[in-house]
Parts: C-alpha cells; sequence; structure tokens
C-alpha cells in the first residue's frame, strides 16, 4: 500500500509542473511513511511514498524498472494473485529480482500490455512509463477500491492518489458547483467529480494511455450484470459457493510480511470475515471500538463472543464521546475533499489505534451493497411488493410530517424514518433512490446556497451526472438494480473513499475480501430472494455461516458506526457552529450560501425537533472547515 503521483508532459510549459513532483510526493507521506523517491526524464516525473507489506527490503523499492531500464512502474496496492502469475512468467523465462508483486505487475504488462489487467486479482492505482516509447499507461482496479484523482490539461497530464497531493502543482482551484450541488444532498462527491472543475477522479475499472501525445481514456471492466437472468442453481448450492468464494478471498488477502489482523465490529460482515481468516491464520488478532456514553450503539459484547468461539486475540479500544470529539480536528484536516460520512471519525479511531498493533487489517465492507444490508433496500422491497401497510404509511404522510423527528430515541426516529418513507413513496424510482441516499433534498440545497451560487450552477452539467449516477435504476426497478447502482455510486464514493482516506491517514492498509471481483459477479447472479425478504436481510450471507457464528448475532437490529453530532454541536461545537464557521459575518464574506437559511438550519439544531438536520450541519462544517483550509 503506498502513495503515487506524476506529471506527463506535453510541452515546455507542462515541464515546469515537474519541479513540484517532491512537495507532491511529500504530501502522500502518511500513505507510505517508509520510503519516499522520485524518477523524471523531460517527458515525466514520477513521485512514490511507499508502506512496505510485501518483501519489505529496498528491492521492492519504487519507482522501480525491468531489467532492461526501458519500464517503470509506480504502484499503489496489493496484487493477491502474484506468486502463481510469477509463476506463469518464470515458467515463460522471466528472472525477477524481487519477491514483490509489484515486479510481478511490471513484467506482466511487458508481455501482454494492458491485457494484463483481466488477469489481476487485487486493488491497484499504478502507472507505467515506457522510456523508450515515450509512452504512459495508468489504470484503477476493477470496484474502485483505490483511489486515482487526475488534471489533464493541453500542457500536462497530473495524477495522485489523493486531491492534497494535486495541489501541489498549483493548480487552478474553481469550485465545480454541480459537484457542491451534489456534495449538499448526499454528503460525497461521485466519480468522476470532484470539488474542482479540472480535476477528475479515474472511474473504477477504466485506464488511462498516453502514446505519442495523445490521451485516451478507456473502461476495461465492468461487474457483469444481467437483471433478467439469474443462476438456477438450488440455494444450497449458491451456499456453498459463496462460502467457497469468500474463503479463498479472505486466504488470499492474508499474504503479507507484516503483522495482520481483522476488524471485528460484532456484526455479520465482520464476523464472517475474522472467523474464515482465523482458519488460514491461527495467531488472527481481532480489534474493536466500544462506546461508553452510546450503549446502543456499542457492539463489543458480540464481537468478544465471536473472537471467543474462533479463538482470536482480541483487542477493544473503549471509547467515550471525549475522545471521539478530540479526533475531529485530526480527521477534517486530513480531508482533501469535502466528505460529510460522519462514521470517518470511529474509522479513523479504529484504524489509529488498530495500527500500533497490525500494518494491515481485514475489513467487512461491501457485504451490504453485494447481499442487500441497508434500512433502504427493505424500504424499496415494500414498495416493489406493494400492500396494504405500505400504502397507508403512504397516505399517512401528513402525520409524520408534523410529528417530532430525530435520532435521539427510539420513538421520534421511527417516525422519522416514516416520513422519509412516506416522502419516497410519492417518487420516480430514480428520485426515489437519489432522496434515500442522501440528506437533502434539490430544492433544499436551491434554498441553501446564495443567489452567486446558483448562477454559478450548470444545472444542464448536473442533470447529466445525475443521469449517469442512476443509469441502473429502471422505472420498474428490482433490488439488484439497487445494489447495482449502490456499488457504482454509494459504495466506492462513499464507504471505500472513507476507509481507504482514514485507514490511509494512520498508516494503515485495510483489505476487503467481500470485494473480490469473481465473489462481485457471483452476487449479481444471485436472485432477489436469496438476499432479501421482508423477514430477512442478507438472507444468503447469514443462512451460509449460521453454524459457525454466535447465535447472539442473529435476529438484532444492524446498527453500524454512529458518532454523537447532535450532543456535540449543541455542547462542545457550539462556539465553532455559531461563531466562526456558519457565523453570519463568514457566511456572509464567503458568499457561497445563503445566510438566512444557514440561520434557519442552525434554529432548526437547537430546537426540540431536529430531525435530520444534524447531517447537514455537518456537511457544512466539513466543506468550511475544507474552504479556509485550501481556499
Amino acid at each position: 500500500m503506498c502513495g503515487i503521483t506524476g506529471v506527463y508532459a506535453f510541452n515546455l510549459v507542462g515541464q515546469v509542473s515537474m519541479v513540484n513532483v517532491a512537495n507532491a510526493t511529500m504530501a502522500l507521506e502518511r500513505r507510505g511513511p517508509d520510503v519516499q523517491d522520485i524518477y523524471h526524464d523531460q517527458t515525466v516525473a514520477l513521485g512514490h511514498r511507499r508502506l512496505s507489506i510485501i518483501d519489505t527490503s529496498a528491492e521492492g523499492n519504487q519507482p522501480m524498472f525491468d531489467r532492461s531500464g526501458r519500464y517503470c512502474i509506480i504502484f499503489n496496492g496489493e496484487i493477491y494473485n502474484y506468486r502463481s502469475l510469477r509463476g506463469e512468467l518464470e515458467a515463460k523465462g522471466v528472472s525477477f529480482h524481487s519477491k514483490t508483486d509489484t515486479e510481478v505487475l511490471l513484467n506482466l504488462y511487458l508481455l501482454e500490455g494492458k491485457e494484463c489487467l483481466h488477469k489481476l486479482n487485487g486493488f491497484f492505482a499504478f502507472a507505467i512509463y515506457d522510456r523508450q516509447e515515450g509512452s504512459l499507461f495508468i489504470a484503477r482496479d476493477r470496484l474502485g477500491i483505490k483511489p486515482l484523482y487526475y488534471m489533464w490539461d493541453e500542457d500536462r497530464l497530473l495524477f495522485a492518489s489523493e486531491m492534497k497531493s494535486i495541489l501541489q502543482y498549483g493548480i487552478e482551484k474553481t469550485i465545480d458547483y454541480s459537484a457542491l450541488y451534489t456534495y449538499l444532498q448526499l454528503s460525497y462527491i461521485p466519480a468522476p467529480a470532484t470539488i474542482f472543475k479540472k480535476v477528475k477522479k479515474l472511474l473504477p475499472g477504466h485506464c488511462i494511455e498516453i502514446k505519442q501525445g495523445q490521451v485516451r481514456l478507456e473502461k476495461y471492466y465492468k461487474v457483469p450484470y444481467d437483471r433478467n437472468r439469474s443462476t438456477t442453481d438450488s440455494y444450497e448450492t449458491q451456499q456453498k459457493r459463496l462460502e467457497e468464494l469468500l474463503e479463498r478471498s479472505v486466504q488470499r488477502r492474508l499474504v503479507a510480511d507484516v503483522p495482520l489482523g481483522s476488524f471485528l465490529s460484532g456484526g455479520i460482515d465482520s464476523s464472517v470475515i475474522a472467523t474464515l481468516a482465523k482458519r488460514h491464520k491461527p495467531d488472527l488478532h481481532t480489534f474493536s471500538i466500544g462506546y461508553q456514553d452510546e450503549k446502543f450503539f456499542d457492539e463489543t459484547v458480540y464481537a468478544r463472543k465471536v473472537a471467543q468461539k474462533i479463538g482470536s486475540e482480541h483487542t477493544v479500544f473503549s471509547l467515550t464521546n471525549r475522545d471521539l470529539y478530540e479526533k475531529v480536528n485530526q480527521v477534517l484536516d486530513y480531508i482533501d475533499e469535502p466528505f460529510a460520512d460522519s462514521s470517518a471519525i470511529a474509522v479513523y479511531i479504529l484504524s489509529q489505534q488498530t495500527r500500533q498493533h497490525a500494518t494491515v487489517a481485514l475489513s467487512g465492507d461491501g457485504a451490504d451493497e453485494l447481499f442487500s444490508g441497508y434500512n433502504k433496500h427493505a424500504a424499496f422491497l415494500k414498495i416493489i411488493q406493494g400492500g396494504s401497510a405500505a400504502n397507508a404509511i403512504k397516505h399517512l404522510g401528513p402525520l409524520w410530517s408534523v410529528l417530532p423527528k430525530s435520532r435521539n430515541n427510539a420513538l421520534t426516529n421511527t417516525f422519522r424514518q416514516l416520513h422519509r418513507f412516506s416522502r419516497g413513496m410519492q417518487l420516480s424510482s430514480k428520485e426515489r433512490y437519489w432522496q434515500w441516499a442522501g440528506y437533502a433534498t434539490g430544492k433544499e440545497v436551491d434554498k441553501l446556497l446564495s443567489d452567486q451560487s446558483l448562477q454559478m450552477l450548470d444545472r444542464q452539467e448536473y442533470e447529466t451526472l445525475k443521469n449517469d449516477w442512476l443509469l441502473h435504476v429502471p422505472a420498474q426497478e428490482s433490488i439488484n438494480d439497487l445494489l447495482y447502482t449502490d456499488v457504482h455510486l454509494v459504495l466506492t464514493d462513499d464507504m471505500l473513499t472513507k476507509v481507504d482516506r482514514m485507514s490511509m491517514a494512520n498508516s494503515l492498509e485495510v483489505r476487503v475480501p467481500f470485494l473480490d471481483h469473481e465473489l462481485a459477479e457471483f452476487a449479481f447472479q444471485l436472485p432477489i430472494d436469496s438476499k432479501i425478504t421482508p423477514k430477512i436481510r442478507k438472507r444468503i450471507l447469514q443462512d451460509t455461516f449460521r453454524n459457525i457464528l454466535p447465535a447472539e448475532l442473529y435476529n438484532r437490529p444492524k446498527k453500524g458506526f454512529e458518532v454523537p453530532l447532535l450532543k456535540w454541536f449543541r455542547r462542545e461545537m457550539h462556539s465553532l457552529i455559531t461563531d466562526d464557521l456558519l457565523s453570519d459575518s463568514f457566511v456572509e464574506q464567503q458568499g457561497v450560501f445563503n445566510v438566512q437559511e444557514i440561520r434557519r438550519l442552525k434554529r432548526q439544531l437547537f430546537s426540540c425537533n431536529p430531525g435530520d438536520v444534524h447531517a447537514r450541519i455537518w456537511m457544512l462544517i466539513v466543506f468550511q472547515w475544507w474552504w479556509k483550509k485550501y481556499l
């Protein structure tokens, strides 16, 4: 796991950017704290920060060259099947000077060009430069587990693992108001957009090729999915196949020359991963965080039961709300593009604490999106199947709208969910998905932005992007359509972004066995009732591993990571909100937001009926902090 950055210059003006490559590489220090090195000639400059995982010797340092010295690679990620690929290459006469997967990847590319991508099992973003031909090849993994930003104009192409590295090249920092408009609805910015007009995210399963000064962007992979076809295998056969694929995936991800452990939240997903990992790693160390002040969200009792059952060495990091709050500034400081999934705070702390014991950790991310684990999936199923209960909730919309709504207790949270469900039932399938994926509607964001910002917004561009993101949600949706959209939107740009940034901020590599591409392809062959019914979510995952997990893990509500935002906003962060980031004077001076709407949101925040306003306030805090730091 590492950080990469580079410049490809098309002319003398572009070459000037090469003087910034050292600073751009240094900006990625936390992604790779072990070694920094740079290669440059008159055409390219390539920077690499290394977090040593496989072959920790100096032989694995990058930029790395092939034996001829013609080709140079910088690589972020891991290729899990590199040993078998190495065997194939050695059978063809290729010799190696290191034991790294990097050298295997480079030599595979030399033999097969971009077709090598179809042989890789892993997560990655890499660039390979041909010094003789002057060509550059850049690629991102199939599901977008590893990030890659790029900027391309007539003078140069810049790329990097994180935005903070791209900014070191002195780019023009012009806000993309379509991206901001989206962020204020979803709490993150989906690819290919970024907060800056000229910077893009390379989409998952895509590559960039530069030859003879020409740039070509190409898709090389998408998850196969046919909504009209699913496997005809029996449910029992499906279960056997799932167990086989997932165990193989976990086993692949245990390869490391440094300490490796596993996150263990106490939910089904991480418990399955830890249980399978323990079969192949007897000394497995598992890690959990608990919430001393938020007992409703504390799942450490279940995590301990799993650890006891599998016999792992288990460490619980027991946190108070004060512990969480003390890390808020560190999280906000590391965010280099507005990103407001508040559970990032908990992931940051878990990663920070785990890094004291291990350099690599397995995670259960991806199961909810593949196998249907979210509340919205159950809600969609109710609408798709219809019935009197769903219709009753729909027609009682006026009642839900006036009842108190917040996450503070079970009753008001139920009113909040019923209101959200009722509003969603009034919408088309695409608009329903979009509303349930976010925290604010377009009309609400219109009120929030200043007149100046609304004039800068290109609504046609925004609608084009939105249509692309919702491409796989048809008028008559099925659950698999929604999951396919989740994988390409929520998973990549929220969940995986969160885990990558917060783990890399602490120099911890996190591997996600559920997102082995073979397993993802299998998941989209399954019929809907293998994943979700009115009584159970992630049905096949729960049933397949029921006999090896503690019984207490079943028949309890999904909780997930939560942080007490509302309490912080009303106490510790009150002054930051009212006197600084969202003060009338700053908002007016900044000119991005409508000061009257900001006042209204603050009044709602401190009222007895806050609803979901804390999520919108957090989006604003993140953006304002980012604005002050970068603009």
